[in-house]
């Protein structure tokens, strides 16, 4: 070996020193053109095609779908050969998951067939002008031989892809995103700023009627495995449920027990924050796949009556003003609303084809104040009623506040509650301790007092003597 060298060593050392000078003297274009057609003869005879799949893309740098799944398919088998590892909280925010580092390369085979794959790490982490990440920082590297290229462009790239969203979305950490306000860019160059999801709720303790319960799982699970179908007669795999009722009967609740019921990510729209219709379509764009995308008290957010009435003329005061004042108020308050339209596209417009397996919900206190359009079915599919308490949704209430599927008490609860008008919300005050000595008999007594005084305060407000518009003659 030491032979070897020493013939071959100083062959080497005089070409690099010749190219040295040539990079030096010879002009830009002469070297451009050397560096050209000398990679084209390398690849002539290199024997291997590589691909790369870069961390950001697009001219507004965009995380890359792409590098997310290969990300989440090396991961499985980084922890196995990789040597350096990086590890990141799963969604159950106590296991770890691990992954290859920067520069690190791991083998994978498929089909009998072996690749190579390599986390390069370029420039800097950030650029220098701004915080922004930088688009080239990372990206990873596919080997493999030529031989082999149509079974890796055809069948092995799209393994890749499909088994690391299944992973990703077993692993990642659901969040809940909102808006920001003022049209800021957050620093992952979206309009959405999130936390980690971690609500409790469950269909399990939502009090509501079972077979009411077991309607809205079984419409949810079918829309999640109804891809195909979707595709089939041409409509945007999503769905819309409008959740109405009186406060304190549940819609926020409900919305969360959906969220981990099918393991999905929150987006809580908030529309007072939206500038126009065009930040409206770029918001929903950066929504994900597997999201519930949801506007509450729809009918407080926006004028979205259905009355479509002009507007009512200026007082006078709004007169004496000057035109010029006036003129700039009115643009700067039209430039910062959604119109009816703008939501309705947003809803089932093109644009909302863009991704998949969404859904989205209304709520609201009032439904007869919202526009026929924006609830009828094909935006608003499914129409949820939430309701006052019942009786079966008290003992899922007894259940979950006290231990407890039976008491003596129930019946007497059960005439109580059939005859007022109560919400979930306010039986579960109730039933909530507030000291050591608050045992279940207690708490039980202490709603049917509840329950009593609710039921004479509704007669006495139907009493003639209350309200004289009731007599009859």
């Amino acid at each position: 070996m030491a032979g070897w060298w020493a013939a071959v060593g100083p062959t080497i050392a005089s070409f690099m020193f010749v190219w040295a000078m040539i990079q030096q003297s010879c002009p830009q274009a002469v070297r451009h053109f050397f560096k050209k057609y000398s990679l084209r003869l390398v690849n002539y005879f290199h024997p291997y095609i590589q691909i790369s799949i870069h961390e950001y893309v697009g001219e507004r740098l965009m995380r890359s779908e792409a590098f997310i799944a290969v990300e989440s398919y090396l991961s499985k088998n980084s922890s196995k050969s990789a040597t350096r590892l990086k590890a990141e909280i799963g969604n159950d925010s106590t296991n770890l998951v691990l992954s290859m580092d920067d520069h690190e390369k791991v083998t994978d085979e498929f089909q009998g067939v072996k690749v190579w794959w390599v986390l390069n790490m370029t420039g800097s982490p950030t650029n220098s002008t701004n915080s922004f990440p930088n688009p080239d920082r990372r990206h990873y590297t596919l080997t493999f031989h030529k031989s082999c290229r149509k079974l890796i462009t055809e069948a092995y790239l799209k393994h890749v892809l499909g088994e690391g969203k299944e992973i990703r979305v077993r692993n990642r950490q659901r969040k809940l995103f909102t808006n920001g306000s003022g049209g800021r860019w957050y620093y992952s160059h979206t309009m959405w700023s999130h936390i980690v999801f971690e609500h409790p709720a469950t269909f399990d303790t939502i009090a509501m009627e079972a077979e009411k319960k077991q309607e809205i799982i079984d419409d949810l699970l079918t829309f999640t495995s109804s891809k195909d179908f979707y595709a089939r007669i041409g409509k945007a795999w999503k769905r819309g449920y409008l959740l109405y009722g009186p406060p304190g009967t549940g819609k926020s609740t409900m919305i969360a027990a959906m969220a981990n019921l099918l393991n999905y990510d929150v987006y809580d729209l908030e529309l007072t924050a939206v500038k126009d219709n065009t930040q409206l379509r770029t918001l929903l764009i950066e929504t994900t796949s597997k999201s519930i995308i949801v506007i509450e008290d729809i009918d407080c957010s926006l004028d979205l009556t259905g009355q479509r009435k002009k507007k009512e003329e200026k007082s006078t005061d709004d007169k004496e003003k000057p035109l010029k004042e006036s003129s700039k108020k009115e643009d700067e308050e039209a430039s910062s609303k959604v119109t009816l339209s703008g939501l309705l596209n947003f809803i089932d417009g093109i644009w909302s084809a863009c991704g998949g397996e969404r859904i989205i919900v209304f709520t609201t206190n009032y439904v007869e104040k919202l526009d026929p359009a924006l609830i009828r079915t094909g935006r608003m599919d499914k129409h949820i009623e939430l309701s006052y308490c019942s009786f079966e949704a008290f003992k899922v209430l007894a259940k979950n506040y006290l231990n407890l599927e039976a008491h003596l008490l129930f019946d007497q609860i059960k005439e109580l509650i059939g005859d007022v008008k109560i919400t979930p919300a306010d039986v579960a005050e109730n039933l909530m301790p507030k000291s050591p000595k608050d045992d279940p008999e207690k708490l039980l007594c202490k709603l049917i007092q509840t329950l009593e005084g609710v039921k004479s305060a509704a007669i006495v407000r139907e009493s003639p003597e209350v309200n004289p518009a009731g007599l009859t003659n």
